[in-house]
């Protein structure tokens, strides 16, 4: 009999999506191979299957799969992983086409606060597919739909924070405040009340030890939605399920049980369950009490055992509704055919065991089935909900399952379809204590045991008036207060704005440290709550802000806490490598390329980080290898290329330093370095009008950057604009007290201009700064020419002779110029 291809096609599905959920990617594509064979014509094979390829890495093969379906826009899940794999592969136009030709399929469509450990949403929400579109936009070079696209994904769901840092990351001025809030929308999104209600009408499932729990099986857990990968189609999973006649009797047996089959059946479809979860749902007996006196009955010669149990996980696919509850009374036809069943069902050698019982047809008509009729001696079983006896609740010591000599059973009773829907609660079937040893206990699996006498230790004398009571009156289920959904939706309020006020200073520090405006996003990062503040993602800002102020010891600091923290990060490690070339740390510098090429030897960071060992150990050529292999491997990474033009730049080669910073600018236009790199180029080619041009561009990227003024005042300084370079010199000395170059050219430009005293001072802060500058002391021997005052002047001269003897010759030639002005003096005196 071949197998519903509908269940079939569910399976499948279940498969691959539990392999993905458990990494194992290369099975999941195979089932997925298989279900696109059981289904190809279904966009959703399609889907899965490219879903696959997309998780393994293989972007042109998700390209391929989901290009039929995803292209058009037919199907949702198709095109958006089409489109992430034309984000992948340059393919900028192709993914946009695909979300815009699907945006009926997405729009307006919100999964957030819908995600939990076991539930997921199957396909792409609006906020998701604006933030892909965001990124494609900016690939293809669409600076205003880029921004619009990611200001709408924002709107819709603030914790899209790749959307906000790629905002940042364009140079848009975005209003952190107004993003980072707790709205009414986003309040409605998680739906505070009505999962707190569903909670607590779980909790408030009534824990009646005498009702039966239920419980669905494999296949009714699957959701019946047809868009859902998991789902079932409702029509074959009651054709495709297997009869239960076989669990509970023999064939020729089960026109009893298929009677009662139907009558459920009919019941269900009257109820008009959706999900038909009731469907499989099943009392969860006691199964582990049975096995053993079933096989020990299987070898003895007591009388033929009851219909076997069901084990614990075991589904009834013809059970509807929970057993009925019975406190009606039936009639003596019903009693009639309850009396002649068991006869029927177990044979003629369970007469023995009745007769020697002296339990009565009235005490036996108390006792009901799980089913709500009146259970017969003969037919009794383990009732999985009884109430145990107070021995068995005041002792706190776990017993092994042994089914006790006393325990109730319940079995199948008679049909009677028409009073399922007027069930009641059970009768307690609790035996009077001090009745005689012939009372009947019924074990598992049938076999009838003599109950011992009372003896007073099983059920206290106190206790009688209400365990009497409990045999009276239906048992009530234990009522649970319901939680008050107030609190709970307060709860979640106050989580939600205290994420939201994380975000906000994290975003708020992101944003300054993009603006570049590092002092100020320090202050934010600062404001983090500590455990916040000591994360890897936090220091490593701290640091590049730190990095930006060329303030390099404070930098060094947090990555080096970086590194302790997450030994295995690779992000902004090549920032790390160029911090300690800076500080010329060569032992340090080789420990972590070394470190980072073991760990990672595909990652562009690492082949940073060696080729800047490369070059602090003053190897241009092998320090280009390792800059171009660290290109190739990611070419969207722009700082790689430019280390690579710093490099052609000591070699003089000013060409292919050009191209290598123009490759560094295509991959990021906000790359301040590269505009830098080809502002020195065209400065050392004598071209300073176009090196102005660069200049001014990085510095308005980077205008808190003292070096990049610092350029421009050089250049206007050779320009012979001496007033104009003064004011750069002096805003870049204002950035950066401590940098000593800068200091220096302003000195040397108020020199120029006769600003003796200004001069003066920069020098006298200069000399503390860098004592061991040859350029300072010769600076400081000028000035005191300038000022008449010779002695001073000879002393400077000498120092700069003594720290720097390559410059003797001009040195020599301004100390002659000293003798000479005193000849001349003398000559003019005469």
């Amino acid at each position: 009999m071949a197998p519903n291809g509908a269940t079939v096609t569910a399976l499948l599905k279940q498969t691959v999506f539990y392999h993905l959920d458990n990494f194992t990617y290369d099975n999941a594509l195979f089932f997925a191979e298989r279900l696109q064979a059981q289904d190809p014509r279904s966009g959703e094979s399609a889907y899965i299957v490219a879903l696959c390829h997309l998780r393994l890495g293989d972007h042109q093969s998700a390209y391929e799969v989901s290009k039929s379906a995803g292209y058009r826009g037919i199907h949702l899940g198709c095109a958006f992983v089409f489109a992430q794999a034309c984000l992948q592969l340059d393919r900028y136009k192709d993914g946009i086409t695909a979300l815009e030709k699907s945006r009926g399929l997405w729009a307006n469509k919100s999964n957030l606060g819908k995600h939990s450990a076991g539930t997921r949403a199957p396909y792409a929400d609006t906020a998701s597919v604006c933030c892909l579109l965001g990124k494609l936009y900016r690939g293809y070079d669409d600076k205003k739909k880029a921004i619009s696209s990611f200001e709408e994904a924002l709107k819709l769901n603030p914790f899209m924070w790749d959307a906000f840092t790629s905002l940042c990351n364009m140079g848009v001025s975005v209003r952190v405040p107004n993003i980072f809030k707790a709205t009414d929308t986003l309040l409605k999104n998680y739906d505070i009340e009505t999962s707190c209600a569903a909670v607590d009408q779980r909790e408030s499932v009534p824990t009646n030890p005498l009702e039966p729990i239920h419980k669905k099986s494999a296949l009714q857990s699957v959701v019946q939605d047809v868009n859902d990968p998991f789902s079932i189609p409702r029509s074959s999973s009651h054709q495709d399920a297997p009869s239960n006649s076989v669990i509970f009797s023999e064939s020729g047996e089960n026109d009893f049980m298929s009677k009662i089959a139907a009558a459920r059946s009919r019941l269900a479809a009257s109820t008009g369950n959706i999900n038909g979860a009731d469907a499989t749902e099943t009392p969860i007996g006691h199964a582990s009490t049975g096995d053993a006196p079933a096989l020990r009955a299987a070898h003895s010669s007591e009388p033929p055992q009851a219909p076997a149990r069901r084990a614990r996980g075991a589904t009834d696919q013809t059970m509807v509704d929970p057993p009925p509850r019975m406190s009606y009374r039936v009639g003596s036809k019903k009693r009639e055919k309850t009396q002649d069943q068991p006869t029927e069902l177990l044979g003629d050698s369970t007469s023995s065991i009745f007769r020697g019982s002296s339990l009565s047809i009235a005490a036996a008509d108390r006792k009901r089935t799980v089913s709500g009729h009146p259970a017969h001696p003969g037919q009794t079983r383990q009732n999985p909900g009884e109430e145990p006896r107070r021995s068995a609740r005041l002792n706190v010591f776990p017993k092994s399952n042994v089914p006790k000599p006393n325990s109730g059973a319940a079995t199948i009773g008679t049909t009677a379809s028409r009073e399922l829907k007027k069930a009641r609660p059970p009768i307690s079937r609790i035996m009077r204590p001090g009745s005689s040893g012939s009372s009947v206990g019924r074990v598992v699996s049938g076999n009838r045991k003599p109950l011992e006498e009372n003896n007073g230790m099983d059920i206290d004398q106190a206790e009688l008036p209400r365990i009497r009571e409990s045999r009276e009156a239906p048992a009530q289920a234990p009522v649970h207060a319901p939680k008050p959904l107030e609190s709970e939706a307060i709860k979640v309020e106050e989580a939600l704005r205290w994420i939201l006020d994380l975000l906000k200073r994290l975003g708020s520090g992101y944003l300054l440290a993009s603006q570049f405006q590092c002092q100020e996003a320090l202050s934010t990062y600062d404001s983090v709550p500590r455990s916040h503040r000591d994360t890897p993602w936090v220091l490593a800002q701290m640091g590049k802000a730190q990095f930006e102020q060329a303030n390099y010891p404070e930098a060094e600091k947090y990555f080096r806490r970086v590194r302790i923290l997450a030994p295995t990060r690779l992000e902004d490690m090549e920032v790390y490598s160029t911090i300690l070339w800076h500080l010329k740390s060569e032992t340090d510098l080789s420990f972590l390329a070394h470190e980072l090429v073991d760990s990672a030897w595909h990652s562009p960071q690492a082949w940073c980080a060696l080729g800047n060992t490369w070059s602090l150990a003053r190897d241009p050529e092998q320090a280009l290898k390792c800059f171009k292999r660290a290109t190739q491997l990611d070419p969207k990474f722009a700082y790689a290329y430019t280390l690579q033009g710093h490099e052609h730049v000591l070699n003089e080669e000013y060409d292919k330093a050009l191209l290598a910073y123009r490759h560094a600018i295509s991959a990021d236009r906000r790359h301040y370095n590269a505009y830098y790199g080809i502002g020195k180029v065209y400065e050392k080619l004598g071209n300073y009008d176009k090196a102005f041009s660069h200049y001014s561009i990085a510095s308005a990227i980077h205008p808190t950057n003292a070096v990049l003024i610092c350029c421009i005042g050089t250049v206007l300084e050779k320009q012979k604009q001496t007033v104009h370079a003064l004011q750069y010199f002096s805003k870049a000395t204002e950035l950066a007290p401590k940098a000593a170059l800068t200091r220096f050219k302003k000195a040397r430009a108020l020199l120029a201009m006769g600003q003796l005293e200004a001069a003066q001072r920069e020098l006298m802060v200069l000399k503390d700064l860098a004592p061991d500058d040859a350029r300072v002391h010769f600076l400081l021997g000028k000035l005191c020419k300038t000022l008449r005052d010779k002695k001073s002047a000879v002393r400077h001269f000498t120092i700069a002779l003594s720290l720097d003897p390559k410059a003797s010759q001009e040195i020599k030639a301004a100390i002659e110029s000293l003798e000479e002005d005193d000849h001349l003096d003398d000559s003019m005196m005469q």
